[in-house]
């Protein structure tokens, strides 16, 4: 699969998926720019097991990174993750766990930068899923979160959501016909007094 997208600028934007195997995968990702220092280009290769998936990454600016995730038990999965920018001398390691049932999926990370990412994602029913995030940075001590909605209708898709920041955030995707969906979108940041609103038309099935 290759996609790509030219602005006016002269920025181009392309993404590459090829399965190599049934269980190996690599994805290319690229931003061009006529500025200097500002093009950046990152290879994935993803390998599924049975009961695990590890990724290896590069990229420009002497990145590496791999991460691997293991299944314990049918409903918990453990892992880790590692990198090492180059170009700033920095490295960094991560762990995270994954609880799910058919009706919920928890997750947790914690990452030697001083990150730390809780999720919660409950299905209500088949028409309903509700969610909640929470994320703590240990090095300003400052520490966010939000809860968020998606309900499916027979011919649109409503989500939104609220942060702790006091940001509202609304999406509705009606199908109009077969590939062509209408999009309205809306976020209100009422401590910034910053607002925004937009529509859009998307054709094609992906």
């Amino acid at each position: 699969m290759l996609i790509g997208r030219i602005l006016t600028d002269g920025r181009m934007s392309a993404r590459v998926k090829y399965d190599i195997s049934e269980n190996l995968t690599m994805k290319i990702n690229a931003q061009l720019t006529n500025e200097a220092h500002f093009s950046q280009g990152m290879f994935n290769f993803d390998y599924k097991g049975r009961d695990f998936r590890a990724q290896f990454q590069f990229a420009n600016n002497a990145f590496y990174g791999g991460n691997y995730i293991q299944s314990v038990s049918p409903h918990l999965a453990l892992g880790g993750e590692v990198f090492w920018l180059g170009h700033q001398r920095k490295s960094g390691l991560g762990l995270a766990a994954r609880y799910n049932t058919d009706k919920i999926i928890m997750t947790g990370q914690l990452a030697s930068t001083g990150l730390l990412a809780l999720s919660y994602v409950h299905r209500a029913s088949e028409k309903a899923t509700f969610a909640t995030d929470f994320m703590y940075n240990l090095a300003n001590r400052e520490a966010t979160s939000s809860i968020g909605y998606d309900y499916l209708l027979r011919q649109c898709r409503l989500r939104g959501k609220i942060d702790s920041n006091g940001t509202v955030a609304a999406y509705l995707e009606e199908r109009i016909n077969l590939g062509v969906n209408f999009l309205l979108s809306a976020e209100l940041d009422h401590w910034k007094k910053d607002y925004k609103f937009g529509f859009g038309l998307s054709v094609g099935e992906f």
